[in-house]
C-alpha cells in the first residue's frame, strides 16, 4: 500500500507485528516574533526586514516502530518535541513530512480531564468523554461500573463535577483513561496522579498490563517508572531521537543531560 507524505493511516492488520510505525517524521510551527499593531506597523516592519515570525522545527526526521504488546517509554526535556509527537500519533496534529501508520484502535490520554464539563454530573461526564473518544453508549455502559469502581467515587457519580475536589477529578479522569478499551494507549505523564494510595493502585494496574499484550506508549520524566514498566525506551532531544534502547540505558542518558 502506497504511503502519502503527511498521512496518518489506521490499519487493522493481524499480520503486521508493529502497532505503530513512524517514518521520517518532521513538524514545524510558525511562531510570531513581533506584533504588528495594524497595517502601518506591518508595512514598517517589512521595510525594516522584520518578518514578524520564525519557523520553529519541533520534530526532525524521527523514525521508530512500536511492536504490538510493547510498553515503550518516551523521555526528553521540556521542549524536546515529545508532546508534539504524541499529538501527531493521536491525530491531533498532522506531520509536514513523513508518515505514521497505526495498526489498531489508538486511545490517547494526553491531558487528563480534557473535555470535562463542570456543570454536568460525573455520570454525564463519563459518557461525554466516551463519546469524545469515539465509543458508543453501549460500549460505555460496559465500562461504566469499572470506571467508578477504580476511581472509588461511585457515591459521587450524580453530583456535578464543579463540586469535585481536584483529587477526585484526577481519579475520575484516570479511571476513564485506563478503562476505555483500545489496542494502543498513549499516555502523557499520568502516573503521577492522586494521593500515594491511588498512585500505588495505578502502578499495580500498569504492572498487570504487561501480561495482557497491551501496547502502551508512556511519556514521562520519571526514570523510575521508565525502568519499572517499559520494555524499551527512546530519548528525544532537540526534535531528534538521540538514544533508543533498554530503559536503563535511556534513563542514564536522560539523567546525564542534567550533568
Amino acid at each position: 500500500m502506497k504511503r502519502t507524505i503527511g498521512e496518518r493511516k489506521l490499519i487493522n492488520s493481524l499480520e503486521n507485528e508493529n502497532a505503530i510505525e513512524v517514518n521520517h517524521l518532521s513538524k514545524s510551527f510558525i511562531l510570531p516574533t513581533e506584533r504588528a499593531w495594524g497595517l502601518k506597523q506591518a508595512i514598517f516592519n517589512r521595510l525594516r526586514g522584520v518578518k514578524g515570525y520564525k519557523n520553529q522545527k519541533v520534530l526532525k526526521d524521527i523514525t521508530f516502530n512500536v511492536k504490538k504488546g510493547e510498553f515503550l517509554g518516551i523521555v526528553g526535556r521540556n521542549g524536546s518535541g515529545k508532546s508534539t509527537l504524541l499529538k501527531i500519533l493521536s491525530g491531533i496534529y498532522y506531520p509536514e513530512k513523513g508518515s505514521v501508520v497505526v495498526n489498531g484502535n489508538l486511545v490517547p490520554f494526553i491531558e487528563l480531564g480534557v473535555g470535562f464539563n463542570p456543570e454536568l454530573t460525573g455520570r454525564e461526564n463519563v459518557y461525554l468523554n466516551g463519546a469524545l473518544l469515539g465509543f458508543s453508549n453501549k460500549e460505555m455502559d460496559e465500562m461504566y461500573d469499572d470506571i467508578w469502581d477504580f476511581a472509588e467515587l461511585k457515591d459521587f457519580q450524580d453530583q456535578k463535577l464543579k463540586n469535585y475536589s481536584s483529587g477526585m477529578l484526577v481519579r475520575l479522569a484516570f479511571s476513564i483513561a485506563i478503562r476505555a478499551k483500545g489496542d494502543i494507549l498513549v499516555l502523557d505523564e499520568v502516573l503521577a496522579v492522586g494521593d500515594a494510595e491511588f498512585q500505588q493502585k495505578c502502578n499495580d494496574y500498569f504492572s498487570s498490563l504487561k501480561n495482557q499484550n497491551q501496547t502502551i506508549i508512556l511519556v514521562t520524566h520519571d526514570m523510575g517508572n521508565v525502568e519499572r514498566f517499559c520494555d524499551r525506551a527512546i530519548m528525544i532531544e532537540n526534535g531528534k531521537v538521540m538514544v533508543e534502547g533498554s530503559p536503563k540505558d535511556v534513563a542514564k542518558a536522560y539523567l546525564d543531560l542534567w550533568k
